[in-house]
């Protein structure tokens, strides 16, 4: 089916009239979705640019410091699945805007830690406030774009995540240099000036998002109803493959291998991420050039990022798009591991986060291919609660060698095997739920009616 729009709200017959469609959507979500990604990844990771000069402050331990960023997963964890099935009940702008309030204020008392317990509590309760913000917004989008478009335009979305390091880093660095300023240390301000954007955009989330095509004003009725009927056939096209209920989700195995797969991304994301900024530090430069270094991998992972998407979209391929960014990942963080020079491990820490974040997006494409409704919801919240685990395990397991050994090399070649590990399963995965990947993605497996 082609679908055009004329003057008059009926369609007609020219398919770069849908594309403008699709784009006028995008324009009015993707960028607004992008900046509160955008803080909400800046709040979950300064806490290594903090530890430049918080650690000294209150003598903490690698174990102790790794701790701490990865209980944030714990109350990640718990609380998933409950916020995304609430978001699915109570609409996405109500139920986004209290998450991003709450993560915000949580973030900025980051300021007023007076120890261990504090640090631990506060982290615990920010995972808390923020869980069910990711998977939120990618069942979300389920919502809104036909499969077709959903690798480009997630990653579009997630882009965010290395837009926030790599411009947040230098911020970050710059921000350590407050001392004094208002009687509080750098470390603080970062918490406090990071942390308030949160909330002003969780209250503007409120007015500014709709839940789904049919309460957008902003679109006409033509372009609702072909948006509306779109997605409807899709979920149709999935349902009449295997319609899953959520009990029968939770015990669905392609959930949990899903969840394993993405449990070894997350654990060389935030194992290399959170100690970056320290491995930079090492190399003897300052606070300031210390931000400004570990920008410049996620700077490139950003294109790298949109260009393997847009590919994927193009080539009509979701499988081997996850699978050689992960196994990129795994070598790079292996090769890191060894090299004796900074600008070696610069290489090679840098190929590791273009590996990560290109095969970010595109892994999301695949549980949203195959789930629908209440199932959709569970499902990817589930999935990406047992894989956030390993954002605890990734960063404890290269504090726990650095505090054992002197250095992280240890720790960044065992996390190197997770991703390698991830890969073969993408594969095998592909390979037994080709049909429903296929129903799922529509034109990206079977002809579709243009």
């Amino acid at each position: 089916m082609t679908v055009a729009l004329d003057t008059s709200g009926a369609f007609g017959a020219d398919r770069a009239d849908e594309k403008r469609l699709i784009r006028k959507v995008g324009y009015r979500l993707i960028p607004f979705l992008g900046i509160c990604y955008f803080f909400a990844y800046l709040d979950r990771v300064n806490l290594g640019f903090a530890a430049l000069t918080m650690n000294k402050e209150f003598n903490f331990t690698p174990t102790v410091f790794s701790i701490g960023a990865g209980i944030f997963f714990i109350g990640y964890f718990l609380f998933e699945v409950p916020s995304n099935i609430a978001l699915e009940k109570f609409g996405a702008r109500r139920w986004i805007g209290r998450i991003m309030i709450s993560w915000g204020i949580l973030s900025a008392l980051m300021a007023y830690i007076g120890g261990v317990n504090s640090f631990y509590t506060l982290r615990f309760l920010i995972g808390v406030a923020e869980a069910g913000f990711f998977p939120g917004i990618v069942l979300y989008l389920t919502y809104w774009f036909p499969a077709e478009y959903r690798a480009r335009i997630l990653a579009a979305f997630i882009v965010a995540v290395p837009l926030s390091a790599a411009i947040g880093s230098p911020i970050s660095g710059m921000l350590l240099g407050l001392d004094g300023v208002g009687g509080m240390k750098g470390w603080q301000w970062l918490f406090i000036l990071e942390g308030i954007p949160s909330i002003i955009l969780g209250l503007v989330s409120v007015f500014y998002l709709t839940d789904g095509p049919k309460n957008a004003r902003w679109l006409t009725d033509a372009e609702k109803s072909w948006l509306t009927r779109q997605l409807e056939k899709e979920r149709l096209a999935k349902e009449n493959v295997r319609k899953l209920g959520f009990g029968e989700t939770i015990a669905n195995p392609d959930i949990w291998g899903l969840s394993i797969i993405y449990f070894g991304l997350v654990a060389a994301l935030y194992g290399a991420g959170f100690w970056l900024p320290q491995i930079v530090k090492a190399f003897g430069v300052t606070n300031t050039q210390t931000g400004f270094l570990t920008a410049i991998p996620y700077l490139f992972s950003v294109v790298a990022m949109i260009i393997w998407s847009r590919n994927s979209d193009r080539s009509r391929e979701r499988i081997w798009h996850v699978v050689l960014p992960m196994v990129l990942t795994g070598l790079a963080l292996a090769a890191s591991a060894t090299a004796q020079s900074p600008q070696v491990v610069m290489i090679t820490l840098t190929l590791a986060t273009i590996g990560i974040y290109a095969g970010f997006a595109l892994f999301w494409t695949l549980p949203s291919a195959i789930l629908t409704g209440t199932a959709a919801a569970g499902g990817i919240a589930l999935i990406n609660s047992i894989g956030n685990l390993a954002g605890f395990v990734g960063p404890y397991v290269v504090g726990w060698f650095k505090e054992t050994t002197g250095d992280v090399s240890s720790g960044l070649m065992v996390i190197s095997v997770l991703p390698l590990i991830s890969a073969v399963m993408v594969l095998v995965f592909g390979r037994f739920r080709r049909r429903e990947l296929e129903a799922g993605e529509g034109s990206l497996g079977l002809a579709r009616d243009h």
